[in-house]
């Protein structure tokens, strides 16, 4: 295990800035992911601290030592790439040890290394198959095998699900959940999919145009995002965003004129002016709905309805906004149904006219529970 340091480097290619200055610090034995949309710089960070890609100014700390100038070989890295980069003539048995081949590691070493890391991943019944004899699930594991076996200090993963199909992807996050624990390794992993980072992250860097937009856990950036854009990127569907004015204020608390109608008193845990023009957030799942108009709520019409089985997704317009549901309680609607929703302040994000967070942190639960707890305030 390893503790890294990222200190204030920036990546150029040319007069093209891909990276400014950036800091970050990985500790020993996390595992941390860097998500972000497609050409945001993560991949480019984590060849740099591979040693792939050289730096332009600052310096790649690995347990104190500075290693900006030093070969990929000479940093304690491994690497498992997007693509599986598997010999296609050697089995999996020389492929998972043929790194150790190269270091002239002793045979008997080789065997013991092999084993532990075919024991791991659970390939012992395909040691003497060539790669165009695995499936794509199998071919990871073997490429994370070869990389498992060099027991590095680091150990990092650029995109390694995103050639699998949808259920080899959710099997093989349960193989690296699993490696994580088994591993006790420090990890960084990249991903443009959210899941991966939701569910493997101990903590998760949000990556946008080369810059860290926040860096937390993943109950963190989704409970408490620090602006527009880890809000809309974080969760699945998006959050809904919506145009609103403030139009009074105290201390802790201000009124949001929403331009779809209502009007929301919504905690403050920032700056703003009334009159100030401010985003409100909410996520699809905290968005009580029901089928008559109750206290509190307004009327909308349900455009689309996506029956997914254990969860339905509502696309409502009102005015000319359009919001999403989640419900997970089978309720059935359909195209055109009047639905009375609300938006509940302990459930509200609102963002300055700069897009960063400015409410208390909101409390989360079930849409029912809101639905309930504003009817009864209503009353």
């Amino acid at each position: 295990m390893a503790t890294l340091s990222i200190d204030r480097i920036t990546k150029r290619f040319g007069a093209l800035t891909v990276i400014p200055e950036l800091s970050l610090t990985i500790q020993d034995g996390e595992f941390c992911v860097l998500v972000g949309p497609s050409g945001c710089g993560k991949s480019t960070l984590l060849r740099i601290i591979a040693g792939l890609e050289p730096v332009s100014s600052g310096r790649i700390l690995i347990d104190g030592a500075d290693v900006s100038g030093a070969e990929p070989p000479e940093r304690g890295v491994a690497m498992v790439f997007q693509s599986y980069a598997l010999y296609p003539h050697m089995n999996v048995e020389r492929n998972i040890g043929f790194g150790l081949e190269i270091a002239r590691t002793p045979r008997a070493g080789i065997v013991t290394r092999v084993g532990a890391a075919v024991g791991k991943l659970q390939l012992s019944s395909y040691l003497k198959r060539k790669p165009r004899e695995l499936s794509g699930g199998q071919r990871q594991r073997v490429a994370i095998g070869r990389a498992i076996t060099r027991k590095p200090k680091l150990f990092l993963l650029d995109e390694p699900l995103s050639n699998l199909d949808a259920a080899l992807r959710a099997g093989m996050r349960v193989e690296i959940a699993r490696l994580k624990s088994d591993l006790a390794s420090t990890m960084i992993y990249v991903t443009h999919d959210q899941v991966e980072a939701m569910t493997l992250a101990d903590r998760i860097v949000v990556m946008n145009a080369g810059r860290i937009e926040q860096v937390g856990t993943p109950l963190d950036l989704y409970e408490r995002p620090a602006n527009l854009f880890v809000a809309g990127f974080i969760g699945s569907p998006a959050m809904n965003f919506l145009r609103g004015r403030v139009t009074a204020r105290t201390s802790d608390l201000a009124t949001v004129l929403l331009a779809l109608g209502p009007s929301i008193d919504v905690p403050l845990s920032g700056q703003v002016e009334i009159g100030e023009a401010v985003t409100l957030g909410i996520r699809p799942e905290h968005i009580p709905f029901a089928w008559e108009e109750t206290p509190g709520a307004f009327l909308a019409t349900a455009s689309m309805v996506e029956l997914l089985g254990s969860d339905t997704f509502i696309y409502v317009r009102h005015s000319d906004e359009t919001l999403i549901i989640r419900d997970s309680r089978g309720r059935r609607a359909r195209n055109g149904d009047p639905i009375a929703i609300s938006f509940p302040a302990a459930a509200c994000h609102l963002f300055n006219k700069d897009g960063l967070r400015i409410s208390g942190s909101p409390k989360v639960n079930s849409s029912e529970q809101l639905l309930a707890r504003s009817q009864g305030n209503a009353s």
